[in-house]
């Protein structure tokens, strides 16, 4: 993934630089709305078991986990899983991080279909993401256009999971606000603070897949630049 050549410094590194701003814009903006209490001190873990309840949903368990910005849910085990700063905290970041992880349980219970369509694609991404560049790296070296071409469409399957992802990720922040607001459970002033931690979160997101989509086009001008 990392041979170096002059597509890799024109069009990875730069996607590359903007995923670690991302990165840290995401953990500054979490970091600042975690330090702000909510005027009504719900927890991360009673804001998400209202909207969880607001939805009729009653087979979701939410758990803590260790770390921080580890939240996630499992559509597997129907788990909801927060992170220790989530979990049990009354801060803005906490609601924010929570009813989103809930908008992903909503999106499963609904059967949302770029959620269902994103799991479906998971061992495709994983295969293509972890040896897609590798492959199509090596079929460059060794002069092996089947090669080539094999990881070229492996990582192409890790590209589609990562663009499908976006609107997963923006409907389910778009359902926690809604649900932040509907139920009272944060003030005016307190949702906009919400909004900067998930659209910073956001960030990450489309940093990610930008990287992913200029990989893969550089990966393709490698290719054709061989032929």
């Amino acid at each position: 993934m990392f041979f170096m050549d002059e597509y890799f410094l024109l069009l990875v590194v730069p996607t590359m630089i903007l995923s670690l701003i991302a990165q840290i814009k995401v953990k500054s903006t979490f970091s600042k709305y975690s330090h702000i209490k909510t005027s009504k001190s719900i927890t991360g873990r009673d804001a998400a078991m209202l909207i969880l309840k607001a939805n009729t949903i009653n087979d979701v368990r939410i758990e803590s986990v260790r770390g921080s910005l580890t939240d996630h849910y499992d559509p597997s085990s129907k788990k909801l899983r927060l992170s220790e700063p989530v979990f049990s905290q009354a801060s803005i970041a906490a609601l924010g991080v929570a009813a989103h992880e809930a908008g992903h349980a909503i999106q499963h219970a609904k059967g949302y279909s770029p959620l269902v369509l994103r799991s479906t694609l998971v061992p495709v991404a994983n295969i293509g993401s972890r040896f897609g560049p590798m492959i199509a790296i090596m079929g460059l070296l060794f002069s092996m256009p089947p090669l080539l071409n094999i990881g070229i469409l492996l990582f192409a399957g890790a590209v589609l999971f990562y663009l499908i992802t976006l609107p997963v990720e923006f409907n389910a922040s778009s359902r926690a606000l809604a649900h932040l607001e509907k139920g009272n459970m944060l003030t005016a002033e307190e949702l906009v603070g919400a909004r900067k931690v998930l659209s910073a979160a956001a960030l990450t997101y489309v940093a990610s897949a930008l990287t992913a989509i200029m990989s893969l086009l550089r990966l393709i001008l490698l290719a054709r630049g061989r032929r």
